[in-house]
């Protein structure tokens, strides 16, 4: 393997090992549980939603450097800061770095210890930012400590469990889904839960700097070298996720909808392994949450030391996410994913109107046409949130009348009329920086 083939793989592991974690775990074997034989309709939307979505931003993102705000500030400043900042927050201390260490206690440490006290999970969650402390704090050390070390291993581990699963299903898959909602639509919306997406556009920045520490320096090679990184981890985490979605359909004829997320994992690796099947899940569980938690850590440090032009320092940010992320874990796996949903519902649809564009920048003159899409498409995600929350039926069913409704995009034809009628006002902006970034 040369060089450049082994930085891609490298890279690439690394990538992958930084989207795979909590969320990554527990979502795709409970669509094949309520899937049940349509189990690859869900994985198609899910698939859509996290790698193709995240494969997107990573281009996007790449194109500008990794730096996430030259992705969005042809939106106008304020949309900028607006979406950059709760992005970041979102795949940062407030959701997803947090959710990393409950799921690693709930998925991977009691079902081995057992009924604990309240102090347990404290102590786990205390361990385990203090680990990713130590991994984080140099940040040109991140993907290598990711990619060669701890991908590897999770992916080994992985591997036993599906190829058993997949050679001795643990139940008959059932004929009929378990749900009547679309199953393609709940699998876009489970793959918005990831939050890898919006992860991807913080990672891009890590990924950018380690491409530039490899010897890089042409910018049209580490746009090249980070899609190919980029597709390195999509096609890893496809595979596994149609595994890991399988298993979960195996499952469909003994469980119900209702069965808790968090323990799917646990009842998977129980019945194919017995009792050491705990062991091997909370290899893989801390594995996977550790290495998102690092990626993500480092990635939101750098973000926040970057919009502060480096007044405050990257291991001061690292060191209070760890802290502050260690506090919020400790209120479950459940209420982090519950408050995160219309959070994320919000903040995902704006980002990703604003990615696509980016992708066709150069052929988009006017600013004011990204001001549209973006405007337009929060004001359609304020409202489809909104709705839901107050059980607001009358706007809840005009929305769905909107295209693309039925498969969770209802966003998509407002966000380009709205990029039409602003790109028919001059735009007063100048572009040229982004143009020449995005070269």
């Amino acid at each position: 393997m040369n060089k450049k083939s082994k930085d891609i793989a490298v890279v690439g592991f690394a990538l992958f090992s930084m989207f795979f974690g909590a969320g990554n775990l527990l979502f795709p074997p409970y669509l094949g549980l309520i899937s049940g034989g349509h189990w690859l309709t869900s994985l198609a939307g899910f698939v859509l939603a996290d790698v193709g979505l995240s494969l997107l931003v990573i281009t996007a993102a790449a194109k500008c450097e990794g730096e996430l705000d030259t992705v969005l500030t042809r939106a106008g400043n304020g949309i900028a800061k607006f979406v950059g900042v709760a992005s970041i927050l979102c795949i940062g201390p407030l959701l997803a770095i947090p959710r990393t260490a409950a799921t690693t206690f709930e998925m991977g440490i009691s079902p081995i210890i057992g009924e604990t006290g309240s102090i347990v999970p404290v102590i786990v969650s205390v361990v385990f930012f203090l680990l990713t402390l130590v991994l984080t704090i140099k940040p040109s050390k991140v993907v290598d400590i990711i990619g060669k070390i701890l991908t590897p291993a999770l992916l080994i581990a992985l591997a036993i469990l599906i190829v058993i699963g997949i050679m001795s299903p643990i139940g008959e898959i059932s004929e009929n889904a378990l749900i009547n909602n679309n199953l393609f639509a709940e699998g876009v919306s489970q793959g918005y839960l990831t939050m890898d997406a919006l992860g991807a556009a913080a990672l891009a920045t890590v990924v950018i700097a380690s491409i530039g520490e490899r010897g890089y320096n042409n910018p049209k090679d580490k746009v090249k070298l980070a899609v190919q990184a980029g597709l390195v981890a999509g096609v890893a985490l496809t595979l596994v996720y149609g595994g890991l979605t399988f298993l979960g359909s195996t499952l469909s004829s003994s469980y119900g909808v209702d069965t808790p997320q968090a323990s799917l994992m646990v009842v998977i690796t129980n019945s194919l392994l017995g009792y050491p099947g705990k062991a091997v899940l909370g290899v893989i569980v801390a594995l996977a949450c550790l290495t998102t938690s690092i990626g993500l850590t480092s990635a939101a440090a750098k973000y926040f030391e970057s919009i502060s032009n480096n007044k405050i320092k990257y291991e001061t940010v690292v060191i209070a996410i760890c802290v502050f992320s260690a506090v919020v874990s400790n209120f479950g796996v459940g209420a982090i994913i519950k408050f995160s949903a219309p959070v994320l519902e919000i903040v995902y649809p704006v980002l990703i109107a604003l990615v696509v564009m980016t992708l066709f920048g150069d052929h988009i003159k006017n600013d004011n046409a990204f001001k549209g899409a973006a405007y337009v498409t929060l004001f359609i995600s304020l409202l489809s949130v909104g709705s839901n929350l107050l059980s607001l039926k009358q706007v809840s069913d005009l929305l769905g009348l909107l295209p693309f409704a039925s498969i969770g995009f209802n966003w998509i034809v407002p966000a380009i009329v709205g990029a039409v009628l602003g790109g028919l006002f001059k735009s007063k902006t100048n572009n040229s920086k982004f143009m020449s970034k995005g070269a």
